[in-house]
């Protein structure tokens, strides 16, 4: 174990230093950004972890500051600022996941590209995926054709029985609630009917989800039921989440309202809104831009043919 372990790291250490080098030659900026900070998501369905500074040494104050979910906010606060394309490799951290595809905390590839709209980013990163990685060439499906072809609805023009029936005929009807929306059935659905087969052989772009799914993206300038966010996934797992970047900031104020909002119905406390962040969302600095996260440790498992991410980590969180 202990000498396959040493294999692993080893195919590690090479596959990042070739990421670097694959942006090094294309003149995009390595940039790091903080890991502890002062304000975090508001979405409901990440769980990022605080932690209890003390920033007072002389009066012994309390202060919660953050581990980051994403490098997202700072990162775009430096492209407001006309700094180019931009990538940073970094260590994120959401609490409450686990299971054999999850870590507390975990590597990601974060990436943003001026002037690209989603399928410009889409084919670079399948460049990338081919060059380094080695992977095939890419599909490229929307998000209502996959279901489709899977299920033979369309996700956009559904009621919610339809829905109902499909979760009771795969034998999931306990995950049926009363609170459900049709968006809450859509995502069960995909999740357990549609993605453990995608990109079985080739990795396969999932894009234009609905509107309702696109916290951080801008909604379609042509369908205003759709974002311009897409998925990436390979062998029935996610890699990537991207999109074409909202830069309105009015809109994305109401967004993070929206989420606080919710997150009183479902009594948990509110989040402070990142103020810094949104003032950067000003088109007047903010270029048109289209952005991804990767999973680093996720590619990894693939690439050495393992199931469990732990095994592809220095070390995983029950080690540390």
């Amino acid at each position: 174990m202990f000498k396959k372990s040493n294999v692993i790291l080893s195919k590690r250490a090479n596959i990042i230093f070739n990421i670097r080098r694959f942006f090094f030659k294309r003149n995009i900026l390595e940039v790091e950004t903080p890991i502890l900070t002062q304000h975090t998501v508001t979405d409901c369905h990440l769980m990022p972890l605080p932690v209890l500074c003390n920033m007072n040494y002389t009066n012994h104050n309390n202060i919660t500051r953050w581990l980051i979910t994403s490098p997202e906010y700072h990162m775009k606060r430096l492209l407001s600022r006309d700094i180019g394309p931009i990538y940073q490799i970094c260590h994120v951290f959401r609490d409450d996941e686990s299971g054999a595809l999850h870590n507390i905390e975990f590597s990601i590839l974060e990436w943003y590209q001026p002037f690209y709209n989603m399928f410009d980013m889409m084919e670079q990163i399948e460049v990338l995926l081919k060059s380094i990685f080695q992977f095939p060439a890419c599909d490229r499906v929307s998000y209502q054709d996959i279901f489709i072809q899977r299920l033979s609805i369309n996700p956009f023009d559904v009621d919610i029985q339809k829905l109902y029936n499909i979760l009771n005929k795969i034998n999931h009807q306990h995950l049926i609630q009363k609170k459900n929306t049709i968006i809450d059935l859509l995502n069960l659905i995909f999740l357990i009917v549609i993605q453990p087969n995608l990109g079985l052989q080739h990795p396969i772009f999932i894009y234009h989800y609905p509107a309702s799914q696109a916290m951080l993206a801008r909604i379609n300038k042509i369908d205003c039921n759709v974002s311009d966010r897409f998925e990436l996934f390979f062998k029935g797992i996610e890699l990537g989440n991207g999109f074409c970047e909202l830069i309105d900031s009015r809109e994305q104020k109401k967004r993070f309202d929206l989420d606080n909002n919710y997150r009183v119905k479902l009594k948990i406390p509110k989040i402070a809104i990142d103020m810094r962040f949104i003032n950067a969302l000003n088109n007047k600095y903010m270029p048109y831009c289209s952005g991804v996260a990767l999973g680093i440790d996720r590619i990894i498992m693939l690439i050495c043919h393992i199931n469990k991410i732990q095994e592809v980590l220095t070390f995983s969180v029950s080690d540390c």
